[in-house]
């Protein structure tokens, strides 16, 4: 049959397979002689690694994968129309206790449901259990519905049915007498015992493959036995979620496989039993049945110590779980709801500090911890043992890890502000990016050679500086250029380099030499993309003249000119087999062109803002294109449709590029972040974070793992988006953070972006509430309305918002500046809010009404700050023009002009009793004015760079000031003397605030958001903090690393460049011990067996091991980090 039949083979459950060799290959298909087959395969997406289409794609007789003949398709997770589509139909057909419009209800005020049901299995046992899950008569928006919660009720639910089942069922005699005495004990308890046995027996024999084989004849005296052989065994099985086909037993979905392993590691329902049982052996028998208050008290401090006390026999101890995506969320989540599981996992960690046997289960649980949300600040984990642990975006502020065991661990967009490293072994730490190159000027276009050994960047100076990418030294620059450059590219070769800018030609450089070949003219305005067709014979140019022309690369003659766009052309790319030629540009469409002819046979619209760039998919059938609408869309090439519009940035997208296999697609925007997307799907994989203005280009390397973005913050940097990461980056803003401020009773803390959103912090415990999104620009400022259930707002789209705090609706929308709304202020009465705008204006609004009331105008710049005086009569104005303005609120009078400030006043404050007001400039300073008066008390001087915002504390005996200098600084307000520094910060402070305790939140440019507790201690003050809301910015600013073991070359300076402080040990120095040990060992193993010169080659094979010695990469020069304008 094999030599005359063609087989479809449907794999379904790879994943669950536990296979990890490649099919075709391991079964000989489609060689010769052998099956001709091809295969359908299916696996869950969160079970494959970054490497995984080596295991798919067919090959060759000599095991050679063919990606070519490898496709791939993404089941996209339901949409809201589909979700409401399936709610329908499950009510009509289900009748449900609710409706639809509860369901929905449900899905609009529930935090995180939405996300939970747009996964198919989670969506059918949502709509299941969540009736179930909400009390009669309860706010469904207080509901707290968790994936583990779920999971808990349908377990108890499905246990019912069978339950109920086996009841109405004619069983045995034994049967039924095995069903009397499984229900006498509780039979939901029985039912899930046996779930997490089975489950802890399928992980800790069969190394968590799902199926489980069994035959009495052959299995009867192994440990399957124990869970398919007894009769209460087979009653539990059939009750429980469990599918039997023949002998094969498995789990109705993986996930409730890994969902019984979690309650195996920690059952809630197991605790007070067990407590109870060693407290009933502890206990006095005087004691009675009844326990006193006292004596409950000790029965709760002995049931914490009982807890605490780690379980050897934990799978923590036995498994490793830091990739279990999905079983860390259930994990996670039971520690957020159960504090002694949390201490469980502290104990795990702390007993690593003594015996290396916890050193696993020591790995699982502080990455179960950190995917819980916990910060580690101040924490002293020297010594911990923690290899292999994911700590990626946790935060560790002025953690003590000294000598600690770090080996392999993913540090990925952690936050290390001095942390103490001092001593740790770090041997194969991965941080999820490399160093940066620092430039001259901004960088505009980056450009890696085909065969990946060189890179290319364009700069805003003109100059091309090319690289080589194995130690990242400069080895030439290309000048010529007399304008800016904003593309290079390599042609397909990888002998010549293609560059064009703003003086209006493309030159085509001899890669090799660093020669010119050819400067091309004919455009007339600026060339804004170039690309080479891909067998490299021509060069296609894109032009704010409204054209495309392509050259001949060996020539230099231009042979075609392409016309149809009536705006600027942004972009041009070439199809993989040059037959196709797609453009876009300011006119908001992408044309495809016959790259033969020059026909135009298509124009793809959707976008509403300019299309900046355009690329192809490396196989063909797909492109995308990305847009000052801040969208990607990926289009169909066959039909033009539009398949998905990517969403996220919150800012205009200025590139885009292919991954080489065509899988993945990284976006570059200026919102300064760059989105690593699923080319099929749609759906945002990972969001980098690293530059300070927004990027400019990106490009993938040749393994596809690696990508370099270029910005205008003048630096190249190179991102490794293979390492994966436990959870996603924390909940920070995607841009600079524009103010910051707390309401009235200190319980959340607001903060607004670039990023157009404004947020809402839980003040206690740092989580996001809510996030308010309207505006259509950046976000300047905000302010609470005195009773704090109000939130003002003023943006650049020139408009003034309020909104409501508990629900965050938009309430009114104040329009009639006519530029950015800089400032804003509510009146103490909550009557009005004031404005102030670049317009040079400020404006009162009647709150009642929604009109403005005045019209305040004497500023000569634009006005940057408004404050209210405490009786709510004046008004306090900073501007660009250096001065400060007192305005009479009734009638608008001017009262006073301050003079002082020899730059921009970028905020004025009044103090709480009203006799003082604090400005914060530009010069640096900040000024401190009698308000009677109107004369300076004194200048504070020690900020080394502007101040950009300054606050009293709720006493007004304490002054914060942040500064572009990375520092916020606290006052004496009385004396201006200063108290205490908080420094080493992440970029700029945008913003300071105070609560009603006295704690301090400062805000970042880097879209941080950071609480401090202060506390004044006679003369100075002491700081430390509480809480961090971050982007996922690696931060490692005085951070000490002296003498850490193991770090590369690379990782230690990425380190720092970071701003960590000390010399770690290098991998040179250590292999030189290693190999100076094992010269010595060979030379007494020489001596010892007389085998003289006849022993094998020792240098291949200390090569092999240990690497080249010499050729250790050391980057070149130290590279300093610049933060550029927000």
């Amino acid at each position: 049959m094999k030599h005359y039949r063609e087989f479809i083979l449907i794999c379904d459950g790879y994943d669950e397979s536990q296979q990890t060799h490649n099919l075709y290959m391991s079964n000989r298909l489609n060689q010769p002689g052998e099956w001709k087959a091809q295969m359908v395969i299916s696996c869950r997406t969160e079970s494959l690694e970054t490497d995984y289409r080596e295991r798919f794609q067919p090959g060759d007789r000599n095991h050679v994968s063919d990606p070519s003949l490898f496709q791939e398709a993404v089941v996209a997770p339901f949409s809201i129309d589909q979700i409401q589509s399936y709610i329908q139909q499950y009510v009509t057909l289900h009748r449900p206790p609710w409706q639809a419009e509860d369901y929905n209800q449900a899905l609009e005020h529930i935090p995180t449901l939405k996300d939970l049901v747009t996964n198919p299995f989670l969506m059918t046992l949502s709509l299941e259990v969540l009736p179930r899950m909400v009390d009669p008569g309860q706010d469904i928006s207080t509901a707290h519905i968790t994936r583990v919660g779920l999971y808990d009720h349908f377990i108890e639910q499905w246990l019912e049915r069978g339950k109920k089942r086996l009841g109405e069922k004619d069983l045995t005699p034994q049967a039924r007498a095995a069903f009397e005495s499984l229900t006498d004990e509780g039979f939901a308890r029985n039912g899930i015992r046996y779930l997490k046995s089975l489950a802890e027996a399928i992980y800790k024999e069969q190394g968590g493959h799902p199926i489980v084989e069994y035959s009495q004849l052959v299995d009867g005296k192994s440990w399957k036995a124990e869970f398919f052989d007894h009769e209460s065994r087979k009653l539990l099985r059939e009750a429980c979620p469990l599918t039997r086909n023949g002998s094969q037993h498995r789990f109705i979905h993986r996930s409730l496989l890994e969902y019984g392993l979690a309650r195996a590691i920690f059952d809630p329902q197991d605790r007070r039993k067990r407590i109870t049982s060693n407290m009933t052996a502890r206990r006095p028998e005087s004691l009675g049945s009844t326990l006193s208050i006292e004596s409950q008290n000790v029965f709760n401090q002995m049931a914490d110590a009982i807890e605490q006390e780690p379980d050897i026999d934990s799978p923590l101890v036995w498994r490793t779980i830091v990739k279990d995506h999905s079983l860390l969320q259930f994990l996670a989540e039971r520690a957020q709801q159960q504090p002694v599981f949390k201490q469980q996992l502290f104990a795990y960690i702390e007993y690593s500090k003594k015996d290396k046997k916890w050193r696993k289960a020591a790995a699982n649980a502080i990455t179960i911890l950190i995917r819980a949300g916990e910060q580690f600040i101040g924490a002293d984990l020297r010594g911990i043992r923690i290899p292999r642990a994911d700590l990626s975006y946790g935060v560790f502020d002025s953690a003590q890890f000294k000598d600690a065991d770090l080996r392999m661990v993913n540090f990925r967009g952690v936050w290390m502000r001095q942390a103490d490293l001092r001593g740790a072994q770090m041997t194969g730490a991965r941080f999820g990016e490399l160093p940066f190159l620092t430039e001259e000027s901004q960088a505009n276009s980056c450009a890696y050679s085909p065969d990946g050994k060189s890179f290319a960047v364009g700069l805003e100076d003109g100059n091309i500086n090319v690289y080589a990418t194995s130690n990242w030294e400069r080895i030439r620059t290309l000048s010529g250029h007399t304008s800016y450059i904003c593309s290079v590219s390599y042609s397909p070769k990888g002998n010549q380099i293609a560059s064009a800018g703003g003086d209006k030609t493309v030159r085509l450089w001899d890669s090799e030499t660093g020669l010119l070949l050819y400067p091309l003219s004919g455009h007339t305005r600026l060339i804004s993309k170039i690309a080479y067709s891909p067998r490299g014979c021509q060069v296609a140019s894109a032009s704010a003249d409204r054209t495309v022309r392509l050259w001949d690369a060996t020539t230099g003659d231009c042979v075609r000119t392409l016309h149809g766009h009536d705006r600027a052309v942004l972009g041009v790319a070439y199809s993989p087999k040059g037959l196709e030629i797609a453009s876009c540009g300011v006119d908001l469409t992408i044309r495809l062109w016959n790259a033969m002819t020059g026909e135009c046979f298509r124009i793809l619209s959707g976008h509403t803002d300019w299309v900046q760039s355009v690329a192809y998919s490396p196989q063909g059938d797909q492109i995308a294109s990305s847009s000052r609408d801040m969208n990607v869309r990926l289009w169909d090439v066959e039909t033009g449709v539009c398949r998905h519009v990517l969403t996220g940035h919150s800012g205009d997208v200025n590139n885009i590029a292919y991954s080489p296999n065509g899988d993945q697609i990284a976006s570059a925007s200026m919102d300064s972040t760059v989105r690593v997307w699923e080319a099929e799907s749609g759906i945002c994989r990972q969001t980098v974070t690293g530059h300070t203005t927004g990027v400019a280009d990106i490009v993938f390397a040749l393994d596809g793992n690696h990508i370099a973005t270029c910005s205008a913050d003048k630096t190249v940097r190179l991102s490794d988006v293979s390492v994966e990461a436990s959870r996603s980056a924390m909940s920070g803003h995607s841009s600079t953070v524009s103010c910051i401020k707390c309401s009235p009773n200190g319980n959340i803390v607001a903060s607004c972006s670039v990023d157009q959103t404004i947020r809402l912090w839980d003040s206690k415990t740092g989580e996001s509430r809510r996030t308010l999104s309207g505006h259509s620009d950046s976000v300047f400022s905000i302010a609470f309305s005195p009773q704090g259930d109000r939130i003002v707002s003023g943006s650049a789209d020139k408009s003034v918002r309020l909104w409501e705090v508990e629900t965050g609706t938009c309430l009114h929308t104040l329009t009639g500046h006519s530029n950015n709304v800089q400032g804003v202020a509510y009146s103490p009465q909550g009557d009005m809010v004031a404005s102030a705008s670049d317009d040079m204006t400020l404006r009162l609004w009647n709150l009642s009404t929604g009109e403005c009331q005045l019209r305040l105008i004497g500023h000569t710049d634009g006005v940057r700050s408004v404050a209210y005086s405490p009786d709510g009569n004046r008004i306090a104005s900073g501007s660009k023009d250096s001065t400060i303005r007192i305005w009479e609120v009734g009638t608008g009078e001017c009262l006073q002009i301050l003079v002082g400030h020899t730059n921009w006043v970028r905020d004025v404050v009044y103090s709480p009793q009203g006799n003082q007001l604090a400005s914060a400039g530009y010069d640096k300073i900040i000024r401190l004015w009698d308000v009677e008066s109107g004369e300076s008390r004194g200048a504070l001087t020690g900020h080394s760079d502007k101040v950009t915002f300054v606050a009293y504390s709720l006493q007004g005996d304490l002054i914060a000031s942040g500064s572009w200098d990375k520092t916020v600084r606290l006052w004496d307000a009385a004396t201006g003397q200063f108290r205490a520094e908080i420094g080493n910060l992440v970029g700029p402070v945008v913003g300071v605030a105070w609560n009603d305790d006295d704690d301090l939140v400062i805000s970042g440019g880097n879209g941080s958001v950071l609480k401090w507790k202060v506390t004044q201690e006679q003369d100075a003050c002491r700081v430390r903090m509480l809480w961090s809301a971050t982007n996922g910015t690696l931060t490692m600013a005085g951070a000490s690393v002296h003498g850490v073991h193991g770090l590369s070359a690379n990782n230690s300076m990425l380190l720092k460049q970071r701003g960590a402080v000390g010399e770690p040990e290098t991998l040179l120095s250590e292999t030189s011990k290693k190999m100076t040990t094992m010269a010595s060992t060979v030379s007494k193993l020489k001596e010892s067996s007389g085998m003289g010169t006849a022993l094998p080659s020792i240098a291949s094979t200390l090569t092999e091991q240990y690497g080249q010695i010499g050729k250790i990469d050391h980057p070149p020069r130290q590279y300093c980090c610049h933060y550029g304008a927000t």
